[in-house]
């Protein structure tokens, strides 16, 4: 019967559901149950990787091009958390932009991914206004990117940070019901901001960082300066929370129990 049916999502674990929280675990392998809890992820991973995302999405899709797409795979791991540029894509896997596309659309459809687009309300300067993509599971990125874990200190787990961060925000609106966007902010000259939350609400910077620093402040402070966020966060793996200028600075998983606590986005 027509508005009978209900959707409901599950995403993979999140903070609020794990006992003793491995953050490295986490970066490394993702949040998938069974692949977290494992003693070794990595064979899970293969598996579930070559038995889903490859042969039933192929499967379920109707693609021909098997080849193309398993570059296509490869190519958007290695670009997650990227703003896409389906052209550079087109040419590494040796279609066209217009197939690029397509799979993407694939990939939202099976839930395996999902658009986060700029945001672009009252621009006062010149902004991106192309999207960035990130994988349903910080594991399933990496292992398509062909990372054995993630290593501190390094570019992969600055991006890995960052990657949990809009995770478990997506969830968090999604689980309690909330209509919030989540989009990023990036100027021509290249000042970002990572996450925007709602209509300019709070913005937060993640930074693989022990020590933020003034540099590290940059980009929220020009996003204050144009658009007055109620709240301006860095989460980063600093220990100690304070507050510059109105800016928050929160370890992460400071900022991942206040988040699930209800102390960071209202609900």
């Amino acid at each position: 019967m027509g508005g009978r049916a209900l959707r409901y999502e599950l995403y993979p674990l999140v903070y609020s559901e794990i006992d003793n929280f491995n953050l490295k675990k986490v970066l490394s392998w993702g949040s998938l149950p069974r692949h977290y809890l494992s003693e070794n992820p990595k064979k899970l991973l293969s598996a579930y990787i070559g038995s889903y995302l490859r042969d039933e999405i192929i499967a379920e899709a109707k693609l021909r091009n098997i080849t193309a797409f398993t570059k296509f795979l490869e190519s958007a791991a290695f670009s997650n958390g990227e703003i896409v540029n389906y052209s550079n894509m087109a040419t590494d896997c040796g279609v066209s932009s217009v197939t690029v596309k397509e799979y993407f659309g694939i990939l939202e459809d099976t839930l395996i991914g999902r658009f986060v687009p700029a945001y672009t309300k009252k621009a006062k300067r010149r902004i991106v206004s192309s999207p960035k993509f990130y994988f349903f599971d910080i594991g399933v990125a990496n292992f398509l990117h062909k990372l054995n874990g993630v290593v501190e200190k390094t570019e992969a787990y600055g991006k890995a940070l960052e990657h949990l961060v809009y995770l478990e925000m997506y969830a968090y609106c999604k689980y309690n019901d909330l209509d919030y966007e989540i989009s990023y902010w990036r100027t021509s000259a290249q000042t970002e901001v990572d996450f925007v939350v709602g209509n300019a609400e709070i913005a937060i910077e993640v930074k693989a960082a022990d020590n933020v620093q003034n540099k590290h402040l940059r980009g929220l402070k020009q996003f204050a300066d144009d658009y007055q966020p109620k709240r301006s966060i860095v989460v980063s793996t600093d220990k100690y929370y304070r507050k510059s200028d109105n800016i928050e600075m929160m370890h992460i998983e400071y900022f991942l129990n206040e988040l699930w606590n209800n102390r960071i986005i209202n609900s």
